[in-house]
């Protein structure tokens, strides 16, 4: 079955160029020229989305957190496509829960490379954890794999994509310290570019969520972080 993709923008140029470079690559391609229209196109379950920040009616940002908020869109993969080129813009995507963010214009073949790094995450999760267990706990947070869940301190709470991730590669690499360049390597792949603050987002995003168990991540000052086998 191919695996479908919405790519929304609202310049029918660049529709009509990734339409085509994606069909020749064997995806099923979805279209939206709006915020709102790529919402709705949203619910026919895409694989990944590919979403231009700056649209009528809705803009990206707010799509996704539209998306985000809703448990059964929550968890598709959603690539920025953007004229805007600073640091903060694509930190405020990545905050959002974007997971990949790409300035135009847009090389093709590196666009194309980062959708099959995203799906080959989202498809073969075991390999963000190097484990197979679908529940994994640590001191007072158990994460469940297989439904996209955790629950801290008896609570649930939700994670988007990427942090959930990042929490779980925490908690499976427990007391042992892990570097931003495995970090990187395990959750993003070495085919995608992604800024050092991307990271610093991620981390402050999970530390607020798991509140009085941020304590748990500890970070190593010039190496990397790593999950408090004692807690």
């Amino acid at each position: 079955m191919k695996q479908k993709l919405l790519v929304a923008d609202d310049e029918r140029d660049i529709i009509d160029i990734l339409k085509y470079n994606l069909e020749k690559e064997g995806f099923e391609i979805l279209t939206a020229s709006n915020g709102r229209e790529a919402l709705l196109q949203a619910r026919k379950n895409p694989d990944l989305i590919l979403l231009d920040v700056m649209m009528p009616e809705m803009n990206g940002h707010d799509v996704v957190r539209a998306l985000k908020t809703d448990p059964s869109t929550a968890s598709i993969p959603v690539i920025f496509l953007t004229a805007r080129t600073s640091e903060l813009d694509e930190v405020i995507g990545l905050e959002l829960g974007a997971d990949d963010y790409i300035t135009k214009p847009i090389s093709v073949p590196k666009l194309i490379a980062r959708i099959k790094s995203a799906l080959r995450t989202r498809t073969l999760p075991a390999t963000v954890t190097d484990t197979t267990e679908e529940i994994l706990s640590h001191g007072l947070i158990e994460i469940n794999r297989a439904h996209h869940r955790v629950s801290v301190a008896g609570r649930d709470v939700f994670f988007p994509k990427k942090e959930f991730e990042v929490l779980a590669y925490f908690v499976s690499h427990s007391g042992k310290v892990v570097t931003r360049e495995s970090l990187l390597s395990a959750i993003w792949g070495t085919d995608v570019r992604v800024v050092d603050r991307t990271i610093d987002v991620h981390i402050r995003k999970i530390r607020e969520k798991l509140g009085e168990c941020s304590s748990y991540i500890n970070t190593i000052k010039g190496v990397g972080y790593r999950m408090n086998e004692n807690e």
